[in-house]
Parts: C-alpha cells; sequence; structure tokens
C-alpha cells in the first residue's frame, strides 16, 4: 500500500515525478502529521508558497516517497510543528517567507528574517507589516545559571550562526541555536530563471556540496521533463560526487582532531584533502566542480589527464590513510576526548530523520544512493557503515569506513566507464511539470522540490540540506557536557549553515 492509499486526499497532480504528490484536505494534511508522529513516515521537506503548503515524507520500509499539499485558503495551516519538532524550523521559515500562519502553533519566532530584508514576508506577493521585536531565547529555571553567548561573528573562516549556552558550571544545561545569516535569497532568486540560470544557483547553495546541490537539481529537472541521462554521464557525476564526500571526510577527520588538540592528524588529512581537490581540478576544470553537473546531463566530458590523476589518487590514499587510522586509534589521548562525548540518542536520529554521519554513527540506517538506488549507484557494490554509540567517535568512524567506500567506488566508475554522450538535449517546451530527487550529499540527504513553467523556467523550487535536521541533534548532544566541548561536537557534525540558510 503507497503512502497516498491511507492518506485521504483530493486529487493527485499527474504531472509530479518520480514520485506521487496529491492535494488534501485539512483532514488528510492530519492524517499525514499522525504518520509522521507515530514513526511510520520520516520527514523529508516542508516547504510553502504563497497560497499553499507542501510535506515530503518517506516510508523507510518501502522506500517510497509522497508529497501531500494543503491550500492555505485563509492563509492558515494546521501546524506541523506542535505534534513533530523536526518540523518547527522549517515551519518558522514558511511563516518568514510567505506570511502562512500555523495554526496552534507554540513557537513564532523569526528564523531567516532578522528585520534587514526591507519587506516582510518577501514571498508572498502581498505587501505586510510585522511588530518588530526583540529576539527571545527560550529560558532555563534552576539555580546557579547562567548564559554564554556565542557568534554570530566566530574566530577563523567560518560562516556566522548564534548559540546561546546555558550553563550551571562548565555543563552545559541547554543551547540554543539562532541561524539565518547567511541568507542570500535563492529561492526568490530562482523564481522565473532559466533551467540553467537556476542550476548554477543551486550548485553555490552550500558549496561544500557543490556537486550534490548540482546532482540533485539536475534529477529533479529530468524527472519533471521525464528525460534518461545517458549513462557516461551518470558515470561522471557519481565520480564528482565521491570525490567531493572524499574531500570533505577529509577535512572533517581533521579537524575533529585538530579540536582535541591533535594537530597532527589535522595536518595529514589536510595533505590528502588538498590532493582530492587537485585531482578534481584536473579531472573536471575545478577544485569543487562547479557548473559541470547540469540538467540532462554534464557539461564536460573528464579531461584526458583526469582517469591517469584520479588513479594517483587513490593509490595514495590507499598508501596513507590506513596508517591515519591506525594512528587516530592508537592515540588515548585522542580516544579520551571523542568517546562518549556528544552522544546522540537513536530514538532522536530516527525521529528527526537524520542524514549522513549523524545518523549512521546513531543507527539510522540510510543511505539515499542505497535506498533509492539512483543511477548509477543501482549498478555499483558498496557498503553504508552504521554504528550504534551515537558519540563523536562514532561519526569520525563513519567518514572513516566511508572514505574507504568512496575509494572503492571511484575505482569501480573508472573501470565500468565507457564511451559515450555525456548531455540529452532538454525539450524545447511543454505543459508545466514537478519533479522531486535526493541526492546523498557527504553530510546527508539533500532534497530538490522543482515545478517548471511550459518555456522551461522555474515557478518554484526548494530545496532542503541535510543540515535542517541535524542542527537541531547538536542541541541535545551538548546536553551534560561541557561547553569546552563545544567545538569538538559541532565539527563532528559540520552542520552547513549556508544550507540551513537558504
Amino acid at each position: 500500500m503507497g503512502i497516498l492509499d491511507s492518506i485521504p486526499h483530493v486529487n493527485a497532480v499527474s504531472s509530479h515525478r518520480p514520485w506521487p504528490r496529491a492535494v488534501v484536505t485539512e483532514a488528510g494534511w492530519q492524517a499525514a502529521i499522525d504518520r509522521l508522529v507515530g514513526g511510520g513516515l520520516t520527514l523529508l521537506g516542508f516547504w510553502g508558497e504563497p497560497a499553499a503548503v507542501h510535506l515530503a515524507m518517506l516510508d523507510g520500509g518501502s522506500a517510497e516517497i509522497a508529497v501531500v499539499t494543503y491550500a492555505c485558503t485563509a492563509g492558515t495551516f494546521p501546524s506541523v510543528a506542535s505534534s513533530h519538532p523536526p518540523a518547527l524550523r522549517l515551519e518558522r521559515t514558511i511563516h518568514d517567507l510567505f506570511g502562512l500562519v500555523p495554526t496552534v502553533a507554540g513557537d513564532l519566532r523569526p528564523w531567516l528574517d532578522h528585520y534587514v530584508w526591507g519587506k516582510s514576508y518577501p514571498l508572498s506577493g502581498r505587501n505586510a507589516s510585522r511588530d518588530v521585536q526583540p529576539y527571545q531565547f527560550l529560558p532555563a529555571e534552576g539555580e546557579a545559571l547562567h548564559q554564554v553567548a556565542v557568534g554570530p561573528v566566530h574566530a577563523g573562516i567560518i560562516e556566522p550562526g548564534h548559540f546561546r549556552f546555558t550553563a550551571n558550571g562548565e555543563h552545559v544545561v541547554r543551547l540554543e541555536q539562532w541561524l539565518g545569516y547567511t541568507h542570500k535569497g535563492i529561492e526568490s532568486l530562482m523564481q522565473g530563471a532559466s533551467l540553467e540560470a537556476a542550476a548554477k544557483l543551486a550548485n553555490r547553495t552550500s558549496g561544500d556540496s557543490a556537486v550534490a546541490y548540482a546532482f540533485a537539481f539536475a534529477r529533479a529537472a529530468e524527472a519533471a521533463l521525464d528525460i534518461e541521462v545517458p549513462r557516461r554521464a551518470t558515470c561522471l557525476r557519481a565520480l564528482m560526487a565521491e570525490l567531493e564526500r572524499l574531500a570533505n571526510h577529509f577535512g572533517d577527520i581533521g579537524a575533529i582532531c585538530n579540536d582535541a588538540s591533535f594537530a597532527l592528524m589535522h595536518a595529514q588529512t589536510g595533505i590528502l584533502r588538498e590532493r582530492t581537490l587537485r585531482a578534481a581540478d584536473a579531472a573536471f576544470g575545478h577544485r569543487l566542480m562547479m557548473d559541470v553537473v547540469v540538467p540532462g546531463g554534464v557539461a564536460r566530458d573528464i579531461a584526458p589527464d583526469g582517469i591517469p590523476a584520479l588513479r594517483t589518487l587513490l593509490a595514495e590514499i590507499k598508501k596513507v590513510f590506513p596508517r591515519l587510522i591506525e594512528l587516530y586509534d592508537n592515540t588515548a589521548s585522542l580516544q579520551d576526548r571523542t568517546v562518549t562525548t556528544g552522544i546522540v540518542k537513536a530514538d532522536y536520529a530516527r525521529q528527526f530523520g537524520a542524514g549522513g554521519y549523524v545518523g549512521r554513527a546513531s543507527g539510522r540506517n540510510f543511505d539515499a544512493r542505497r535506498t533509492l538506488a539512483y543511477a548509477p549507484y543501482d549498478q555499483l557494490s558498496f557498503e553504508v557503515p552504521v554504528l550504534e554509540a551515537g558519540d563523536v567517535n562514532a561519526r569520525v568512524w563513519i567518514r572513516i569506513r566511508e572514505v574507504e567506500q568512496s575509494v572503492e567506488l571511484i575505482a569501480q566508475i573508472l573501470d565500468l566507464m565507457e564511451p559515450g554522450e555525456i548531455r540529452t538535449a532538454l525539450p524545447a517546451g511543454r505543459g508545466a511539470c514537478e519533479g522531486l530527487a535526493l541526492t546523498e550529499a557527504f553530510r546527508g540527504d539533500v532534497l530538490v522540490w522543482l515545478r517548471l513553467d511550459g518555456e522551461l523556467r522555474v515557478e518554484r523550487c526548494h530545496l532542503r540540506d541535510a543540515s535542517w535536521f541535524q542542527w537541531p541533534l547538536l542541541e541535545t548532544a551538548i546536553e551534560g557536557n561541557i561547553i569546552a566541548d563545544f567545538p569538538l561536537c559541532n565539527k563532528s557534525f559540520n552542520c552547513s549553515y549556508s544550507g540551513a540558510d537558504l
């Protein structure tokens, strides 16, 4: 039985691919919320339009996905977050951008809107005013509690975000985040843009995941247009995706160790990261491989010296990385900092649908490459590492095992790749159509939902980073730990500010 079979709906949208979308009544909307609350479904995405809201949900058992839409005829909709906490920040964002009001909402504080936009509810299509109130962080009661404010400006090269700690001595009682400082208006800029221009914007949503966002956007467009991509193009996309995963995992492993005062690992993994970025540049003409993945395939083939560069990279990783793993595993002072620090409970990982190493380190066995089996991963052999401890150490080990898997995946792709076309021509024009796609970025699944008009211009696009469901878990992970361990916990998550600020 499909997801929509158990949710009352008015009509299905035939132009939505590859998974169904249906318009629901209030009863259907509530039925979807009830299934999320009961754990039968996982929240994948929650976004708005001027007069409607959409929920994307995953049935983890059958790997089925469905989208339900509620028409906000009175400018309101039944709150999802009041029953299902993972929806809270997305619900606050919908209110910020569109002015739609969730009924029975317990928290309507602004999330992206820092009162500097010049207008309220900028995507609502109407003029509106809002009372400007000082932002109120949630209170904590108890004896001898004090607050520590960190950010939004941080030391070093890091994006801005505010962290408000409530502590008893050194021990954290509550952490609350407020982001939105890197809001770029990407979804607004996409409206009316051509597919080419929108793809460039998707590339730049979160720079460390440029390939993953471009991959997801391209697949959403291809689903909407119902076109197939040449096999060689899918192989090249996966090569880039795995190179991006390698570079980021090397950087993260080293940075976590550096925050535990073990600079040697940071230096050595930094070398591997640099080697990976140089190989990417040699193969695809850009260190971050921006603007190579496009709707229909890829904009350029791998350079003639790209394959030798990648094989040289794999050989170096296989030679050096095992020694670094041994060094990490046998350094007692390092283990003392990472083991049992910043634990994410398995129930929280499941409830929030946490993706990537955050979820898999806490027992959530989900990887979009395998669960949704998109090309070319449906033809490749790889394992998805899963651990149960949920601490900083487990998140490091998930990254280590994923590095090993990415090395093997790149080798497989290079062996299987055959000559052929790299791009399918897009249709000249057709009726309005919609597409949804998920790809596995290095920190978890990226979702893109897209609606195109008959001239292949973007009517609406929503991009959801894995960080939306990981940032709240960082708040739970630091509770009971000391403030000095926050940088270590934070780096072990490495959530995206930019990806969650749109």
